[in-house]
């Protein structure tokens, strides 16, 4: 395995955070994926990855190495498309889907600066919660704020954000601001009833790991949902500083327990199985990306 093939195979196992989960995505048996670490840790000489009961996580000097070798992929892929001179000859049309809170708020007004760029191209937007069909859909490359379920797609971790108590000042005025997460019981909580979110919830702070279960009088499946039951001042949510991200730098919501974490949100970037990935879409990724690094 080259030294490119080995750092992407890396920079997948840390993003998936299992040998299995990488060798899904690069379509390859697991044992290959577990050679080329060993490979790649007996070259550099240095422990990458550590087993723990929660799975695969890096070393400090996996830390390092995956920062490093992540630019030095994204160099590669934009090497490629300017080699193939994709600054002057991307046309045509690009289907991209996304869900639309975060399209409202992330992807909408970022599109005219890539329109600009790109003056033959011509972009479909498809929204919706669910994660669809990508192939059956015709998309190109989707954005998901979820890991997709299955292995099939090729998949890439383009941006990650915490993940907050968050409510409106005159909420937590009238019901009071939570101090430790066992607090939260007392409130009522929106909550966003999707296939890795619900009522039940792990905060950690250093050593200490504290499980709570929320109530509230109203459950929704939808980002932009959770944001209006939120601003109308019906609750706190667990949300992603992304769906706040307006009103959090205004000062119309607030957050709590800020001394406390919740799992990330990732942004994935979803290539459909059987299809070769176009130019257009890897420079429209490597876009988006690049934006969403500089905002946040």
């Amino acid at each position: 395995m080259d030294r490119l093939a080995a750092m992407e195979t890396f920079v997948r196992v840390v993003d998936a955070g299992s040998f299995s989960g990488a060798a899904g995505q690069l379509r390859i048996g697991q044992p290959a994926v577990s050679k080329a670490i060993a490979q790649l840790e007996n070259r550099l000489g240095v422990r990458l990855l550590l087993r723990s009961p929660r799975g695969l996580t890096a070393t400090e000097s996996g830390r390092s190495y995956y920062d490093c070798a992540k630019r030095s992929i994204e160099e590669a892929e934009k090497a490629e498309i300017a080699a193939r001179g994709a600054a002057a000859t991307l046309s045509g049309r690009l289907r991209v889907y996304a869900p639309p809170a975060f399209a409202r708020l992330h992807l909408l007004p970022r599109l005219p600066a890539f329109l600009a760029e790109h003056s033959s191209l011509e972009i479909d937007v498809v929204l919706d919660e669910r994660e669809v069909d990508l192939i059956g859909a015709g998309i190109d490359v989707g954005l998901l704020i979820e890991q997709p379920t299955g292995s099939a797609a090729t998949i890439r971790k383009i941006g990650r954000c915490r993940r907050r108590v968050i409510g409106t000042p005159a909420y937590f005025e009238a019901a009071g601001v939570p101090r430790v997460p066992i607090d939260l019981r007392a409130h009522q909580a929106i909550i966003y009833e999707r296939r890795n979110d619900g009522a039940r919830w792990v905060f950690r702070q250093t050593t200490l790991e504290t499980a709570v279960t929320l109530s509230g009088r109203l459950r929704v499946n939808a980002g932009e949902v959770v944001r209006e039951a939120v601003l109308a001042g019906l609750g706190f949510a667990l949300a992603s500083e992304w769906l706040f991200a307006p009103e959090l730098s205004s000062g119309a919501v607030r957050s709590a327990l800020d001394d406390w974490s919740l799992p990330p949100v990732n942004l994935w970037a979803v290539f459909p199985a059987g299809r070769q990935v176009c130019v257009k879409a890897r420079a429209f990724v490597n876009f988006i990306e690049n934006r969403m690094r500089a905002a946040f």
